[in-house]
């Protein structure tokens, strides 16, 4: 069994994503998608503005009703607040799952920065990196992703949405509806 694992902030988690994961699970045959959002990334030098258990809850709703897409909060329930390392995410779960194999999901962006990941040769041993492509976007060049999956160009951005809700503008058809449903009732990002 395939297992593909996308991670991310998802500070919100948006349609993007969703289109994405399941373009990722059709193409490569992954019996489950699970959605690690990250406690802190340590590439990123601002964090995450909706606390863990918000996101957490925002894609719990988002993927409800999905049969292959699942939350691992692995990340989430690490104690401290240091940042989230791909590796260490990875060694867990494949002590917890040592038959199954691993597809880690990143976006192009993430992909040409690979080599500035913590212990990448331990990351590409542990999974197999697939990169999710835009049309347009450059060619990947990296000899550490073993697959491309085309996904559509969706000009959705996290930073956007946010940018939305804190303007008072709607961000209807960008999240789905429960997740905006949550961002209203919890006042996020205003």
């Amino acid at each position: 069994m395939a297992i593909g694992l996308l991670g991310g902030s998802f500070d919100p988690v948006h349609l993007g994503h969703l289109i994405a994961a399941d373009r990722a699970a059709e193409a490569l045959g992954l019996a489950r998608v699970l959605f690690v959002p990250c406690a802190r990334q340590p590439l990123k030098a601002v964090g995450p503005v909706a606390s863990g258990p918000h996101r957490r809850a925002m894609v719990e709703l988002a993927i409800a009703g999905h049969a292959v897409f699942a939350l691992e909060p692995l990340e989430l329930d690490r104690p401290g607040d240091g940042p989230s390392y791909t590796v260490d995410t990875l060694r867990e779960l494949k002590r917890r799952w040592p038959q199954e194999r691993l597809v880690l999901l990143v976006g192009a962006d993430a992909a040409a920065d690979l080599g500035r990941w913590k212990s990448v040769d331990e990351v590409t041993r542990l999974a197999e990196v697939a990169a999710l492509t835009r049309p347009g976007a450059p060619e990947l060049a990296s000899g550490l992703v073993r697959h491309v999956v085309a996904t559509p160009a969706i000009e959705i951005s996290a930073r956007d949405i946010r940018a939305r809700c804190l303007a008072g503008k709607s961000i209807r058809y960008l999240v789905p509806d429960a997740v905006a449903d949550y961002i209203a009732g919890e006042r996020l990002y205003r």
